[in-house]
């Protein structure tokens, strides 16, 4: 029997999950790499890092039930966006280690081009807004700060990519320098609409054509692996960014239905169909896939800390040992004892996009405990996507009426329910969370004949329903204290 290799190339670990024609994981291999942060909001990878654990978990997977590559029907990858690579054509190796989408180096750039007053229009291109999280300032950094890089890249010799790029590139052995549009979407560069790489972006952000990828859709067979210790000839047959991924592996494949990942960071995304929305409110217009000749677009905002608030109290303060203790701790407590966290650590994301805002802790008394502390980043997670909640319904001009959830930290019930309760929403928690993975799975799938999409369809299960429980009254006090707080974390660096 054939299988679906998924693989998921996230900001703090690779992962591999091989997939049953039920759509069913069978198998799972994942592994960790290091975070680097050189200065002060500055956060970097290690490109090579990166593969060398991706190569590492795709064979753990195939070893566990010693499959060959005519096992595998079709590999599909997603990936954390954003973040961005440049490697030397001829020699496969990157210039500079990956410049991470957390990363905030280039925000003074960002202000600059703001004040030039080109933002609405490139807005009105990509659907984004101006801001270091993206690709394009990235890309420009790299090609002003490596020595000789720019000469080279405007020589063609470089290529640049997101982490898909980089990952088929390898797979490859540098056959292949392609992405998807969906990734495309999200690097400041690409047109939406039209559906291709901008002369007026690359000029306003000065990078030469001769840098890009050839841009795909979302699912369909772009080549085969050529890689000795994966195996050869395995069809690569999907790429999505991993939010993209998790909204497809969600089912949420008509207009109105929504999805939020909690992971690293979290993200709200909803399916707007064939029609790109124009948030007025400061969310993202972006392209969710494309399937044969059909672009479905989407909503979205980003919260830059979710689930690293926690890894940030397990490693940096030491609160616990383990992120899945949180809740255990946070529940000791009746409530969070007025302490408000705004984990504004990387600045804040959408709906504020406010990149010199920092983290802060309010409402601290004799009385506060690690319990408090914890308590209070968890519900920091909940408040910070009830703010793209709002606002999503503000833009759409309707309320969501249902979320579905997934990420390591939608299995926190504490987190769910007061989600719930703040936003008043129905919550859906389906019986496999690692929906972000499914999701390039489907989409593989799908381009290869695995699967059929009245098939996926079959697939979705609840696993636990969320509804509110608070008062209104007591909903409006937690807000208030939150938005508060969050005032005063704003534009702490100057």
């Amino acid at each position: 029997m054939k299988h679906i290799v998924a693989i998921d190339q996230g900001t703090s670990s690779s992962r591999c999950i091989l997939y049953n024609k039920d759509a069913q994981p069978v198998a799972i291999a994942q592994k960790e790499f290091q975070q680097h942060y050189p200065q002060p909001g500055w956060v970097e990878h290690d490109a090579e890092e990166i593969w060398q654990t991706q190569a590492t978990v795709i064979k753990q997977v195939l070893q566990q039930h010693d499959l060959k590559p005519s096992d595998i029907a079709g590999i599909g990858i997603t990936n954390q966006r954003e973040t961005t690579v440049i490697w030397d054509r001829k020699t496969g190796k990157p210039i500079y280690n990956a410049i991470v989408w957390q990363d905030r180096r280039t925000a003074d750039e960002c202000t600059r081009l703001k004040e030039a007053g080109v933002e609405p229009m490139i807005q009105a291109k990509t659907g984004l807004l101006l801001d270091a999280y993206f690709s394009a300032t990235k890309i420009k950094w790299l090609l002003d700060n490596v020595e000789g890089a720019r000469t080279k890249a405007e020589c063609g010799e470089l290529a640049f990519g997101t982490i898909d790029s980089w990952l088929v590139w390898n797979l490859t052995q540098g056959e292949l320098h392609i992405t998807d549009v969906s990734n495309a979407s999200r690097t400041l560069l690409y047109n939406i609409e039209q559906l291709r790489w901008d002369e007026e972006l690359l000029a306003i952000f000065n990078i030469p054509a001769a840098l890009l990828p050839t841009v795909k859709t979302s699912s369909e067979v772009y080549g085969l692996t050529r890689h000795s210790d994966i195996g050869e000839g395995i069809p690569i047959a999907a790429i999505a960014g991993d939010q993209q991924a998790a909204l497809f592996g969600q089912l949420c494949h008509q207009p109105g239905m929504a999805k939020c990942t909690y992971g690293t960071g979290s993200f709200l995304m909803m399916n707007t169909g064939r029609k790109k929305v124009a948030s007025k409110h400061r969310l993202l217009s972006t392209i969710a896939w494309q399937i044969g000749d059909e672009v479905t677009y989407a909503l979205e905002g980003s919260v830059f800390m979710g689930g690293a608030v926690m890894q940030w109290l397990r490693d940096g303060l030491m609160v616990f040992k383990q992120a899945s203790d949180s809740e255990k701790l946070a529940n000791s407590v009746s409530d969070n004892g007025g302490v408000y966290f705004v984990p504004a650590l990387t600045g804040l994301g959408a709906p504020h996009w406010d990149p010199h805002a920092r983290g802060a802790i309010f409402g601290i008394t004799r009385g506060t405990t690690h319990a408090h502390l914890a308590r209070a980043a968890l519900e920091s997670i909940a408040f910070q996507v009830d703010e793209l909640l709002q606002t999503m319904t503000l833009d759409c001009g309707e309320a969501i009426t249902q979320l579905r959830i997934d990420g390591g930290v939608a299995k926190n019930n504490l987190m769910v329910q007061f989600q719930a309760d703040i936003s008043n929403i129905n919550i859906a928690r389906p019986d496999n969370l690692e929906t972000t993975a499914l999701g390039a799975a489907y989409l593989a799938g799908l381009a290869v004949g695995f699967w059929k999409m009245e098939e996926l369809k079959q697939s979705w299960h609840v696993n636990q329903a969320f509804t509110p429980k608070l008062s209104s009254e007591q909903v409006n006090t937690l807000k208030h204290y939150w938005q508060k707080a969050v005032e005063r974390s704003k534009n702490w660096v100057e």
